[in-house]
């Protein structure tokens, strides 16, 4: 019996119309092994795949089935994020979407993500030919399919300087319900009054300072007219401070909810160390292109079913039983829906393989009783999220 990799009822119904039963199977077994060592390297997991075959013939049958064409975006995640998009947010509400690359070895890839409690849930995924930056052409590509999946709400474009042209701006502000906070580099020039040209370097911000511009040119060459410029540096706070000021191009008319917009950025890079060094170990899988692809798929199933995983387990309010809690002086969580999702059922299965010595301890700390009772029950609220 394949043990519980937290995939959503609805991500399993999805999964079997869509892949044949053998690889529905291995699917399974892969996104298993992926929740419990949270390795994406072909090697670990041909090590761990259970099925009596030599390992050579294991990792190949891994290989192939990284290949296979109908395991994709448009088959398999752009239905599943639809269908928890509708469940999760209303028309009404605002969604963040924050546009990034990341690289490592000889990798680029580009990503759109979904803002989710102080993380981020991948959209969009694109393994670039070639390493450096993206061009405006490629950047507008990429949030076009976004785009068409939220086209009924509305949405907030966050990207930081690598994402910030004029030809990008002028283009979002041309779509339906969409607004954007896209990060400038310091040395771009605004004319501020007729002909008078400042670099954003020069306009005099401080720590604890934030400017608000609006109707401004930005460029000298492409001359974006009418654009709000958000300019902030953040004050010192116990001992760090922020390097430099953050200068937003906005289509956004108030200060504050500019700069809340652009603070949720940052969603974007906690994923990717969740993905990374922080979670499933993404720069150490060695492949690339379509296998790449395909295991970023079979982690975003992972992720994002740990996320709402935990979510769950915290609406039982049983998550001091997997994890340390908020401290008194701590002015933000200490784990993630994330981290509790992976580590409740991690906690659930350790208790199934240690069952007989679990027992045994009870039994010689009789007094204690009461709270193996009280323990039970959470286990049995947790088991149900599972």
């Amino acid at each position: 019996m394949i043990k519980n990799n937290l995939l959503p009822l609805f991500y399993t119904e999805h999964l079997k119309t869509q892949l044949k039963r053998s690889e529905f199977l291995i699917c399974s077994v892969l996104l298993t092994l992926l929740q419990s060592h949270r390795w994406v390297r072909i090697e670990e997991l041909a090590t761990q795949f259970p099925q009596k075959i030599l390992f050579e013939s294991r990792r190949k049958k891994i290989q192939r089935f990284l290949s296979l064409s109908h395991l994709n975006l448009e088959t398999i995640w752009f239905p599943l994020f639809n269908k928890w998009l509708t469940r999760s947010f209303s028309l009404d509400e605002v969604l963040y979407v924050a546009i990034d690359r990341t690289s490592w070895g000889k990798i680029n890839l580009l990503m759109i993500s979904l803002i989710y409690d102080r993380r981020a849930i991948p959209i969009y995924w694109e393994i670039l030919p070639k390493k450096g930056n993206t061009n405006y052409l490629k950047q507008k590509s990429a949030i076009e399919k976004v785009l068409a999946l939220l086209k009924n709400y509305k949405k907030v474009i966050l990207g930081d300087r690598e994402f910030c042209s004029v030809d990008l701006a002028k283009w979002l502000r041309s779509q339906s319900q969409t607004y954007f906070c896209l990060r400038l580099k310091k040395n771009e020039y605004i004319e501020i009054e007729s002909d008078l040209w400042i670099q954003l370097k020069d306009m005099g911000v401080v720590p604890g300072v934030s400017i608000y511009l609006k109707g401004v040119k930005v460029t000298k060459t492409k001359k974006l007219k009418n654009a709000y410029i958000v300019a902030r540096w953040k004050r010192k706070y116990r001992g760090w401070s922020a390097e430099e000021a953050w200068f937003i191009l906005t289509n956004l008319d108030d200060l504050d909810v500019a700069l809340k917009a652009y603070a949720k950025r940052f969603g974007i890079e906690e994923m990717f160390r969740d993905f990374k060094s922080g979670g499933y170990n993404l720069e150490e899988t060695g492949v690339q292109g379509k296998r790449l692809s395909c295991l970023i798929l079979l982690i975003a199933l992972a992720y994002s079913s740990a996320i709402i995983s935990g979510e769950n387990m915290k609406k039982k309010g049983k998550v001091k039983y997997i994890c340390r809690q908020k401290e008194p002086r701590r002015t933000q969580r200490r784990h993630s829906s994330f981290y509790i999702g992976l580590h409740g059922k991690g906690w659930i299965e350790c208790l199934d393989d240690f069952r007989e010595i679990t027992q045994q301890l009870m039994a010689l700390s009789p007094h204690k009783k009461p709270y193996y009772q009280r323990g039970q029950n959470a286990i049995k609220l947790i088991r149900s999220t599972l």
